[in-house]
């Protein structure tokens, strides 16, 4: 038995772009995250309790994006240039937040 995840309309959706942000996004914010608030400062029990919090932020912000709001019927009216341009500028903006973190931790600590 097969379960398939449905969006607002019932439409069955794909879950892999679902499950490929979470599970990127959630081991790193558990596994960096406390590391990066202890370097500020913050005590180990709030690091781990605002790393799981954050974790189960981008779960949800994943579940509500690629599945109860996708539209699989709109999805080849997308260009394949717009989604490589978004694709860019996803890593684009992923480089500049890390290498911001690490200056902060660099330069501030």
């Amino acid at each position: 038995m097969s379960v398939r995840l449905r969006n607002d309309e019932g439409t069955p959706v794909d879950p892999v772009p679902f499950l490929v942000v979470s599970l990127l996004g959630v081991p790193l914010l558990i596994g960096w995250g406390p590391v990066y608030l202890l370097e500020w400062g913050v005590p180990l029990g709030p690091a781990v309790a605002i790393s799981a919090i954050g974790s189960v932020g981008v779960a949800v912000g994943a579940y509500h994006r690629y599945v109860l709001t996708a539209r699989p019927e709109h999805r080849e009216e997308v260009p394949a240039a717009l989604r490589l341009r978004r694709l860019l500028y996803g890593i684009t903006a992923g480089i500049a937040l890390l290498a911001g973190l690490t200056i902060a931790v660099v330069f501030f600590s």
